[in-house]
């Protein structure tokens, strides 16, 4: 029950590429050692056209540099020769055309500088460049900051809040907070809660600025503070009332009450999660992020005072979250390689009309750096052609197709194509493009499949392993710094590509994966782990940027898989959806492992009377290892197969092929992808294969007399989404957009209204 292997793919380089490195001659596209701020761009003005000359001062070869500077309010800059331009209000980054994108020492950009056209003519401020002043010159530090001052005491915490200080060279990235000499804490506004202090005691706290490199301001004024006497008071405020809950969405609850009173004052709220603290408020309302969609919480409040005595608990709300979506979810894959053999596009999710009939894209597969344990970008690498080979898919990735092959207007969603000079190019430029066009469409990265899972079981094995997993794939994917490629890629580049991360395990606490995965018995909890460290961290990074990015998993259809690697009592905590395997309960590979001898049907509604095998898989079967245990449906999708399995040296057998012996895998729609085509291919290449329903455990399948296949039609997918409505599921799973000629989606969207 695998997905289809990755087929290897060769890399695409242009003619105009080669002929412009060949005019360059000192352009390297190694990834040469990076020497922070050895570049200077000297500046001039002609009328209204900006000219930088860029100049290496440095002993090695920069690559991934950009210019960024401020313009005055009203001015507009627009991009002219050797570069790109963006803007964003007053700030300006100008991206250097890929040719000149690596700098060698003691070179320049002549005679390729790059150029921006003013609306009005200019001269920028606070220049930057290779992370320092465009002009070498030396950086300025923060002020320190002023007024520090405490807001709220209690007998064994103190709240500081302070005026921001002034940027010097750079913006303020954190301030830190000292208590004597030592560090007490860190955050990124200019309000922190210092806390484990001892009753009636005083204390100086001294505040410092940061910048994004780390120069620190000189320190604020101390403050000298003395915590409260407990014995002073021994009054508890009375009990908020009125607990009541405002609004909720998918991963939060917000929620409002009463004011309490007490003789010294009421200093904050205490918001409970049933028995656990959630959040810590000093106003009468709070919202509650992290929550997990389809669910009912229970909530509660206590008021404090400076003295930390507490109320009794208010009366529990009940609050439930919506669903991810407010109908049904319809979710397909795309795959990555699909714009080499089988030629398709995100350009064809939009002329098929499939765009605007899906709720989600799972864009698969990224895969971990087998060494750093770390998302992966910024390589090309096929993966070997032996399936069976346990190192098959070791350091693969294809950052040619993500971000660095440019399309023509044939192939782009808008009919544009490429220059190749844009920093972003490839499928992540298409999907941004397809997400204007489609702006309820949310867009995930999949990271693993079947062949990328082999590190999954290190990368989650520890809190720091998981820690630094999740950290690094938030960072490429959701904030977008994806590495330098082919003149593409580097800081920010893919930002908002993303709307969150599916994770495609495949399978933890099992070694019934692909050759040579690593696994481990403690999976099954460290995966649990996994999960709710990126529910945290994709809702710490969301709260930055005022969006909430969803988590999604493809999951088992096997009950022990299941049983083995996935805590359905907990995951669904963290998970958004869990997106069940509806298919490959039968199948025959390209090397004839698996089951090459017997045809099954690979994706049947209910269990088959006829099937010989000891447990007879069927999408109700793979469903109700969930629900059996207590999981609410509206967390599920059933996975549906917009391709075929097949094997050839059938016999009829009397049942038209169906669970009889066959010889191996049947042709493929690729040579290295025998016993598998895209439903599309299956109905248009295979010659005389008549299609039969099979009513009592809804199966489709057809039969040439030799050849016999297994997938999903139409009529299934009418019987599925019935079914799916019934069971109260979220929706339904495609696997894969390029097996479907438009009928299959059709039918889903229409099944599912």
């Amino acid at each position: 029950m695998s997905r289809k292997p990755r087929s290897t793919r060769t890399r695409l380089i242009t003619a105009l590429a080669a002929a412009l490195l060949a005019v360059a001659g000192t352009v390297s596209l190694s990834a040469p050692a990076y020497a922070a701020g050895s570049l200077r761009a000297a500046f001039a003005l002609s009328g209204n056209v900006g000219t930088y000359t860029v100049t290496n001062a440095g002993t090695a070869t920069v690559t991934g540099w950009a210019i960024t500077f401020e313009v005055p309010s009203g001015v507009t800059v627009s991009t002219g020769e050797n570069a790109t331009v963006s803007q964003s209000g007053t700030s300006v980054t100008v991206t250097p055309a890929y040719y000149i994108n690596s700098l060698g020492p003691g070179r320049s950009t002549f005679p390729y500088n790059p150029t921006v056209r003013f609306s009005t003519a200019t001269t920028p401020t606070a220049c930057r460049i290779d992370d320092g002043n465009c002009d070498g010159s030396a950086e300025t530090p923060p002020g320190a900051p002023g007024n520090v001052r405490a807001t709220v005491k209690t007998t064994k915490a103190i709240t500081l809040e302070w005026n921001a200080s002034t940027p010097g060279s750079l913006p303020v990235t954190s301030y830190e907070v000292y208590r004597g000499t030592t560090l007490a804490a860190t955050t990124g506004t200019t309000v922190a809660s210092i806390s484990g202090l001892t009753p009636n005691t005083e204390y100086s706290f001294t505040v410092v600025a940061v910048d994004r490199k780390g120069t620190k301001s000189p320190a604020s004024t101390a403050l000298a503070v003395r915590t409260n006497n407990p014995s002073d008071d021994t009054q508890a405020p009375t009990v908020p009332g009125n607990l009541r809950a405002t609004s909720t969405d998918a991963g939060s609850a917000s929620l409002a009450w009463s004011a309490s009173t007490d003789n010294t004052g009421v200093v904050a709220y205490d918001v409970y999660n049933g028995s656990t603290l959630a959040q810590t408020v000093t106003t009468t309302s709070a919202k509650v992020i992290g929550l997990a969609p389809s669910t009912k919480y229970s909530f509660s409040v206590r008021a404090r005072d400076g003295y930390d005595n507490a109320s009794a608990a208010s009366a529990a709300v009940s609050v439930t979250t919506s669903d991810i979506v407010p109908g049904y979810a319809k979710i397909a894959y795309f795959v990555q390689w699909g714009i080499y053999g089988r030629q398709y596009f995100i350009r064809n999710l939009h002329t098929s009309g499939a765009a605007g009939k899906l709720t989600h894209l799972l864009y698969a597969f990224q895969n971990i750096d087998p060494v750093n344990l770390t998302c992966l970008s910024g390589v090309t690498k096929g993966t070997s052609s032996n399936p069976q080979d346990p190192n098959q898919g070791d350091g693969a990735g294809d950052a040619e197709a993500d971000y660095s092959r440019p399309f023509a207007a044939g192939q782009s969603v808008d009919g544009v194509g490429d220059t190749g000079w844009e920093t972003l190019r490839g499928n992540f430029n298409q999907i941004k493009k397809l997400k204007k066009l489609y702006p309820n469409l949310k867009v995930l990265v999949s990271l693993g499949g079947w062949t990328y899972s082999k590190y999954f079981s290190d990368a989650a094995a520890t809190d720091a392993s998981r820690k630094k997993f999740v950290s690094s794939c938030v960072d490429t994917w959701l904030k977008g710094n994806i590495k330098a490629y082919g003149g593409a890629g580097g800081p920010g580049t893919a930002a908002g590509v993303f709307d969150g991360i599916d994770i495609d395990w495949e399978w933890p606490g099992n070694p019934d994966g692909h050759p040579g995965n690593h696994w481990s018995p403690n999976d099954k909890d460290n995966l649990t782990a996994l999960l709710a460290e990126f529910r945290t961290q994709m809702d710490a990074y969301g709260a930055t940027t005022g969006k909430r990015y969803e988590l999604q998993a493809f999951t088992p259809a096997d009950p022990k898989k299941v049983s083995d690697g996935w805590d359905v009592s907990k995951i669904f905590n963290y998970l958004d959806v869990a997106n069940v395997q509806g298919y490959d309960f039968h199948g025959s590979g390209s090397d004839n492992s698996w089951e090459p001898n017997r045809t099954g049907h690979q994706g049947n509604l209910y269990a088959d009377a006829d099937d010989p095998y000891p447990f007879k898989f069927s999408a109700e079967a793979a469903i109700n290892a969930y629900t059996d245990k207590g999981v609410n449906p509206r967390k599920l999708t059933l996975g549906l197969a917009y391709y075929g399995r097949g094997w050839q040296g059938v016999a009829d057998g009397g049942k038209k092929g169906e669970w009889q012996s066959a010889t191996g895998a049947a042709p493929g729609q690729f040579p290295e992808e025998a016993g598998t085509r895209g439903y599309g291919n299956l109905m248009a290449s295979v010659p005389n294969c008549t299609v039969y329903h099979d009513e009592p455990a809804v199966a489709t399948s057809c039969y040439t007399g030799s050849q016999w296949w297994t997938f999903d039609d139409v009529w299934a997918i009418q019987k599925k989404t019935a079914w799916i409505k019934q069971r109260g599921l979220l929706g339904a799973m495609a696997w894969e957009m390029s097996g479907d000629p438009g009928l299959l989606t059709n039918a889903v969207d229409a099944g599912l209204k």
